[in-house]
């Protein structure tokens, strides 16, 4: 049976790898050809010269596209420790002859959310391309709207909301045993709850790709690695606070050197 158990964690381990790899690898994919060819293959748009038209409507749902596949490449491996938590648990129910549930069904739960916001990124950065605020290559044209963006991430770091969010997200067993829910629907109940506390956690940190750049792969990696870090090491509530001064500090700079 313990072979059994093994075999079945490395199979979510390797789906999540799998998953986050193909969003990964698409993403890098249409970074390069961005900065290649000047052209945004994923959204359908040229991204270099001049570009103060306001993008048409229908470049809403590629941008969407885009936020969304790129979400997935960022939060799997975050979520990772909480989903790896929820298969355990249903891995010993079956060993128990107890009814379960697919893991698939909590991770499109999580996921569901994150299309959410998706949708809504989307959204601001075609408001923000039609104000001009964002140069064709996505980057913030703007030193104020770049410092206040930096600012507010970094005194959001220190509120009561965000340490909830964060202390729920860094506690996968506890969430599981004060908010399980029996069948299909309550894992995908479970998935967007979960999805819900991620993403108050980490919203203000996802704006932040309209500082350095949407497609910006070494930012999106930065940002990865960050909110990974907060969730799984020791002294993660200390490191987001940390890191809360650093971004505050940069806002600052970037405002009054320009």
């Amino acid at each position: 049976m313990e072979t059994i158990l093994k075999r079945d964690r490395l199979i979510v381990v390797a789906a999540l790898t799998a998953i986050a790899l193909l969003a990964w690898g698409y993403m890098v994919y249409e970074a390069s050809a961005m900065y290649n060819t000047g052209v945004c293959r994923c959204a359908g748009m040229k991204m270099s010269g001049p570009d103060t038209e306001p993008w048409s409507t229908a470049t809403l749902l590629p941008l969407f596209i885009m936020w969304a596949e790129m979400m997935v490449a960022m939060m799997i491996p975050s979520a990772a420790p909480m989903i790896l938590t929820f298969a355990m648990v249903q891995r010993k129910r079956r060993e128990q002859e107890r009814p379960f549930v697919p893991t698939g069904m909590f991770l499109l739960g999580y996921l569901i959310v994150w299309t959410g916001f998706s949708a809504v990124a989307a959204f601001a950065q075609w408001i923000l391309h039609a104000r001009a605020l964002l140069s064709p290559m996505m980057v913030s044209t703007s030193p104020v709207l770049g410092g206040v963006l930096l600012i507010v991430a970094g005194l959001f770091q220190w509120t009561p909301f965000k340490n909830a969010c964060l202390t729920h997200c860094r506690s996968p067993l506890s969430f599981l045993m004060t908010d399980w829910r029996e069948g299909r629907w309550g894992a995908l109940v479970m998935g967007l709850k979960h999805g819900a506390f991620c993403t108050g956690c980490c919203w203000f940190l996802m704006a932040l790709l309209f500082v350095a750049g949407v497609m910006n792969v070494w930012w999106i990696a930065i940002l990865t690695v960050f909110v990974l870090l907060e969730k799984v090491v020791p002294r993660g509530l200390f490191v987001g606070k940390v890191a809360g001064v650093f971004l505050a500090g940069w806002g600052l700079w970037l405002m009054v050197a320009h």
